[in-house]
């Protein structure tokens, strides 16, 4: 028999999120398997993926730089540059898999189709999968907790009007290159980081290349004198420093190097969503290889009708409009998606599900992505363990409410603004409860909701069972749901 503190955790996709999970829990002595639905390690970073769940371009780069994306411990290979490529970074991930022998542990080409909560309230969850292809090769097991790290942008979000264009439409998700637009005239929809890419990519081939900003930001260079942005942004970016202050010092910046954004045909950016960044967008509006437009009104055939009363005619519409979350492998009663967040206390903790985590549900400024997964992970390590533990139940609701008012007050441009986060802030927040110790027995279980230093839980709160030592398998039975696994 497994020593009590040894737990077997299922981790659900093997992109930069499942493998930092997986890291952390092997180092704490659990056991652990990864389920993943390609072929391949490092998800949304994996050029083609075979999942069909990535979306890296060819010409896809990182906006920070390797010191500040990396993993603890574990740096990026000298030789890569300042802004490493997508195959840069699908080779460190899978490097980093292979230095902490999680490769092996790793089942691919394996769909979930279900995680469902064991009956009685033991804290434990019954993972469903099947082999790509292959229903026949069903199986069930019981773990004593699952990590969630399938990412929130395997599901591409569609306008309205789409359906009502008659030329060729994708969401950038789709894009791959740019050479299937050369002369077209081609509409780029949005103006986050994945939009400017698009757009600057098909510009200097494209007959025509319009972006239409429906809610404008601003537009940061990728160096400042030197300096990556992304580090100028981490820079700024403390608990201590208010955000109005951040924000002029962004504006000031984007003015010092692109002029207004009013200059260049956008609206007034909107003061409170995250910036975007990349190298040549700016330079092709000033050359006038891009022409900016407010958001779309509407489309009839190939007619673009535009908010200020303007039409074009284009040949291609290319939608960075972003993405829903999508965990189809939860059940409406068990998953705390609503809209598009994450009702999760932390961004990682089920309030009312012991033993359900999730890992890399945030959208950040200045980069970091990578580091920031590497922290929730170690949280989740340490709650599984039993070395830290949670507010009760009821507190952690409270706190969700609390974080989704200020983000709503904060991020009130971004339609997902339930996963925006502050890098420092959070940090903070996560460091403190990794300090949060463990105050009793009960918490060693996995996922056990333990209660605060009085050691006693509101009324509403029941005692959860402590776990026992698994996986124990057994035959699926049904077909259950369509598993996504992409991080």
């Amino acid at each position: 028999m497994s020593p009590p503190s040894r737990r077997h955790v299922a981790v659900i996709g093997a992109g930069a999120g499942g493998l930092s999970a997986a890291r952390h829990l092997l180092e704490e002595g659990h056991e652990v398997t990864v389920f993943e639905l390609g072929s391949h390690i490092g998800g949304l970073w994996v050029y083609d993926n075979d999942n069909g769940l990535a979306a890296a371009y060819r010409s896809l780069h990182i906006n920070s730089e390797p010191r500040v994306t990396a993993y603890r411990g574990f740096p990026f290979p000298e030789r890569v540059g300042l802004f490493p490529s997508h195959s840069d970074v699908a080779e460190y991930l899978g490097s980093f898999a292979d230095t902490y022998d999680i490769r092996r542990r790793i089942r691919f080409r394996t769909r979930v189709t279900s995680v469902e909560p064991e009956a009685g309230g033991s804290g434990r969850w019954w993972v469903e999968h099947e082999d790509v292809g292959d229903t026949a090769t069903a199986e069930r097991q019981l773990y004593d907790a699952v990590v969630v790290a399938s990412g929130h942008q395997g599901v591409p979000s569609h306008p309205g009007w789409a359906k009502d264009f008659t030329g060729r439409y994708l969401h950038s998700h789709d894009y791959r290159e740019p050479e299937p637009f050369r002369g077209e005239r081609v509409l780029v929809v949005g103006v986050g980081n994945s939009g400017l890419d698009v757009a600057a990519d098909v510009a200097p081939d494209a007959g025509q290349t319009l972006v239409a900003a429906r809610s404008p930001v601003l537009i940061m260079p990728r160096m400042v004198l030197g300096v990556p942005t992304a580090r100028v942004l981490g820079a700024l970016s403390k608990p201590w420093m208010p955000w109005p202050v951040q924000r002029t010092i962004m504006r000031v910046i984007s003015r010092v190097f692109h002029g207004t954004m009013e200059q260049w045909g956008m609206r007034t950016p909107v003061t409170r969503t995250h910036p975007a960044s990349n190298a040549t967008f700016m330079a092709h509006v000033s050359y006038r290889r891009i022409t900016m437009k407010p958001g779309v009104a509407g489309v009839d055939g190939t007619t673009v009708r535009f908010d200020d009363g303007s039409a074009e005619e284009v040949d291609t519409i290319i939608a960075a409009t972003g993405y829903e979350i999508d965990l189809p492998f939860l059940s409406d009663a068990v998953s705390p998606v609503n809209e598009r967040r994450l009702d999760a206390y932390q961004r990682v903790v089920h309030p009312d599900r012991p033993g359900l985590y999730f890992v890399g549900f945030f959208n950040v400024s200045g980069g970091a992505n990578i580091s920031m997964m590497d922290t929730q992970s170690a949280w989740v390590a340490a709650l599984v363990g039993g070395r830290s533990s949670l507010p009760t139940p009821s507190r952690m609701r409270a706190d969700v409410r609390r974080e989704r008012a200020r983000n709503r007050r904060r991020f009130p441009g971004s339609p997902r603004y339930g996963l925006e986060l502050e890098p420092a802030r959070y940090r903070k927040r996560i460091a403190k409860e990794i300090e949060r110790t463990a105050g009793g027995a009960a918490a060693a279980a996995a996922g056990t909701l333990a209660p605060q230093a009085t050691g006693r839980r509101p009324a509403d709160d029941p005692p959860a069972a402590p776990a026992t030592p698994g996986p124990h398998h057994e035959a699926a039975t049904g077909n259950g749901r369509q598993g996504v696994q992409a991080s």
